[in-house]
Order: C-alpha cells, then sequence, then structure tokens
C-alpha cells in the first residue's frame, strides 16, 4: 500500500484538456473567436508530423491543447473507436453571456445542439458544435 502523504496534493487541478482535430487552424481561430483565450505559437515535430497549439483562457484555469497528425485517421481505425470526452463546459458570467453566445453562434452558422435551458442538475446551460462537431456547454458561472 502507498503511504504517501495525500495532504501534499492540495493544489491538483486539470492543466490541459487535448483534442485531436482535422484541421488545426480552423479549430485554433474558433476558440480565439469565440472565448477569451489566446494561443502559443505553432509546435511541430517533423519526425512523426505532430502539430499542436496550446489555447489559454486569459482568466486562467484549464487550458485546451488542439493536436493534429496527417495520419491520425488511420491510427484511430487501425486501433479501433476510442470511448472518451463527451463535451468541454466553458464557464461564463451568467445566463445572460450564456444567452447571448448562443445566439452567436446561431448567427455565425454553428449547430446549437442544446437551447438554453436549466439541466435537472441545475445548471443553466446551452451545447454547440464547434467546426469538428465536438460539443461544448456553455454553462452560466
Amino acid at each position: 500500500m502507498n503511504t504517501d502523504n495525500y495532504d501534499n496534493y492540495n493544489s491538483m487541478k486539470i492543466d490541459h484538456i487535448a483534442i485531436w482535430v482535422t484541421d488545426l487552424e480552423k479549430m485554433r481561430d474558433f476558440y480565439l473567436t469565440y472565448f477569451d483565450t489566446e494561443s502559443n505559437a505553432l509546435y511541430c515535430n517533423p519526425k512523426n508530423q505532430f502539430t499542436s497549439y496550446f489555447i489559454r483562457f486569459k482568466q486562467g484555469g484549464c487550458r485546451i491543447e488542439l493536436m493534429h497528425r496527417p495520419d491520425i485517421t488511420a491510427l484511430f481505425e487501425e486501433q479501433g473507436s476510442f470511448l472518451g470526452l463527451t463535451h468541454l463546459a466553458i464557464a461564463l458570467d451568467g445566463r445572460d453571456a450564456v444567452d447571448a453566445l448562443t445566439r452567436r453562434f446561431r448567427t455565425d452558422g454553428f449547430t446549437i445542439a442544446g437551447e438554453p435551458r436549466t439541466s435537472g442538475d441545475g445548471y443553466y446551460e446551452s451545447v454547440i458544435l464547434d467546426p469538428e462537431g465536438n460539443r461544448i456547454e456553455l454553462v452560466a458561472g
């Protein structure tokens, strides 16, 4: 049995969430356009053609790593389908902000997968799909 003192781990937090994407630049532009974020410079590993960006929220917190490899679809097919991330929830400054950003996504032609509502567990949220179909919950914080 591990006898480490877990009190030393009080500052644990999620550092980042990684998402494989088909169009790295389009996805970077999406997160920079619609959320209060900034990006690092493109990282490229020429050996395996892996490229990525880290998207940082200006207010801090968890980062999003957008990742791309030309052969990623073939690798997924070879290894079988993956179960994983169901959605990414982004906290906004209240119900009015959720409503306004949902309207902006609708106006800009994005799919609204869930209209603004109060969920059964008490969250006021809407759900939109990013350019590659990933579900993003907009949650009143």
